[in-house]
């Protein structure tokens, strides 16, 4: 799949060890020894490919759409009081392909202004990582908050810069996660109100009818099923946590 490569090839970009393991380099060499053996040597590319790799999860969740849908979804699920339903790793799923979705805008960039030249030998390995990062940066800017970008450019005491796109990432992207965050909670703060409604409607009756040995929570969960089923409420949610993305 097309999106998918992109993805693989944009997450690529942001490690500039990851770009050093350019087609063609071989993961093993080989030269004779003593007495016609053969040595065998691991490349140093290879070996830096294999180590960033680790860090592209770490990429994923923290650069990405990623953190804002997962939270909002978590914070659904303990709303409507369903416990492990959707189960976790439904949660994660929807929450990734809802990022490739998201994200597929700025991969394209990456993978046209960079990777592509990069692998047409057009461009240098430098110019490469310094070109796949700046998609990747305006759309973190266009999410985080002033305030929050000023607290982290303080706390490193980063002269003061020319322009917007020359934040560090090491500044941006400690910046860009509590900006998500905040935003994340409060995304789940309105989507707790009418279930938190309908449970204070269901104890409320509960108390009056003098039933206090049944709980609320499990009575007013099939009405808060019920209410987010014919409000169609997976749309709504996933149509409006789309929208709040500036792409």
């Amino acid at each position: 799949m097309r999106l998918a490569s992109r993805v693989l090839l944009g997450l690529a970009m942001l490690s500039p060890a990851l770009a050093m393991a350019a087609p063609g380099i071989p993961a093993f060499s080989s030269s004779p020894g003593a007495g016609g053996a053969t040595n065998y040597t691991f490349s140093i590319e290879a070996l830096l490919l294999l180590t960033s790799l680790t860090f592209l999860p770490a990429a994923l969740l923290m650069m990405t759409a990623f953190t804002r849908i997962v939270i909002v979804l978590s914070l659904l699920r303990q709303a409507m009081g369903t416990m492990n339903s959707p189960p976790n790793q439904v949660i994660i799923g929807l929450s990734l392909f809802l990022t490739f979705f998201i994200m597929a805008p700025v991969f394209d960039k990456i993978y046209d202004s960079a990777w592509k030249p990069y692998s047409d030998n057009q461009i240098s390995l430098v110019q490469a990582a310094d070109l796949g990062v700046q998609p990747l940066k305006s759309f973190m800017l266009k999410q985080t908050r002033q305030e929050d970008l000023a607290l982290f450019i303080g706390l490193a005491k980063v002269p003061p810069l020319n322009a917007p796109e020359d934040t560090p990432l090491k500044v941006l992207v400690p910046a860009f996660i509590i900006s998500e965050l905040k935003t994340a909670f409060q995304i789940g703060f309105i989507v707790f109100i009418p279930f938190l409604i309908i449970d204070m409607v269901v104890a409320s009756i509960l108390m009056s009818m003098g039933m206090m040995m049944l709980s609320p929570v499990l009575v007013s969960l099939p009405f808060k099923i019920m209410l987010f089923v014919l409000a169609d409420g997976w749309n709504l949610l996933i149509a409006s946590l789309v929208q709040t993305f500036q792409i």
